[in-house]
């Protein structure tokens, strides 16, 4: 594939789904999402190629991969990220890590605060100020206390909408697109960590019994 534009592979298995989309410059080529409460570690790697063959790109093309890092579901998100890792080794590109929350802010207004469910009745929030930026990273909190530290009258996210006194905002666009696009701004900043899971539920944090994602070919 021939572009001028960078192309960047997003995807993210941080919930109950497999999402994936290619982007070249502020073109979506192709995405894809699929809820599944289980599985994502035999389909992340078909779903990417699939991914992959809709934009007309090969890994080989890619300039930058960007990964969801959590919080959220801790088996998907390690194989999301064991995933992001080892194609950007093998295809010597970077790899950009981007939290889920700041996903979903993507696109809207701000101040914004951004409320998912972390389940048992607690949620994940992270509030971003005017300037974009998140002065606090998220936080674990139950679901009846959101609204004690609520700094926002805007706030969007899966848990959103049963806020009461807030305006709920739809997502300006796919989890895996806003990855993408966060990443593209990011992947050539100097000396760029490699993508760390993001952990607010540390307890939960144990040994995956799942396999590992089976790599593709890089062409």
């Amino acid at each position: 594939m021939s572009t001028s534009e960078p192309l960047v592979l997003a995807f993210d298995t941080s919930a109950a789904h497999c999402a994936a989309a290619l982007l070249s410059g502020s073109r979506v080529l192709a995405a894809a999402h699929e809820e599944m409460g289980k599985g994502q570690a035999e389909r992340l790697m078909p779903l990417i190629a699939e991914v992959l063959t809709k934009g007309g790109a090969s890994l080989s093309d890619l300039d930058a991969i960007g990964v969801g890092v959590g919080p959220g579901n801790f088996t998907g998100i390690r194989i999301s990220v064991s995933a992001a890792r080892g194609l950007a080794l093998a295809l010597g590109i970077p790899a950009v890590g981007v939290g889920t929350l700041e996903a979903r802010a993507e696109g809207l207004p701000r101040p914004l605060t951004v409320i998912d469910d972390a389940r048992r009745g607690e949620v994940y929030t992270q509030t971003f100020d005017g300037d974009g930026d998140a002065p606090d990273g998220p936080m674990l909190l139950d679901a009846g206390e959101v609204g004690l530290v609520l700094s926002s009258d805007r706030v969007t996210g899966t848990a959103a909408a049963a806020l009461q006194g807030a305006t709920a905002l739809p997502p300006a666009m796919p989890l895996a697109e806003a990855i993408a696009r966060i990443a593209a701004r990011r992947f050539r900043v100097p000396a760029l960590p490699r993508p760390a899971p993001l952990y607010v539920r540390a307890a939960d944090a144990a040994p995956s019994r799942e396999r590992g994602p089976a790599m593709l070919p890089s062409s």
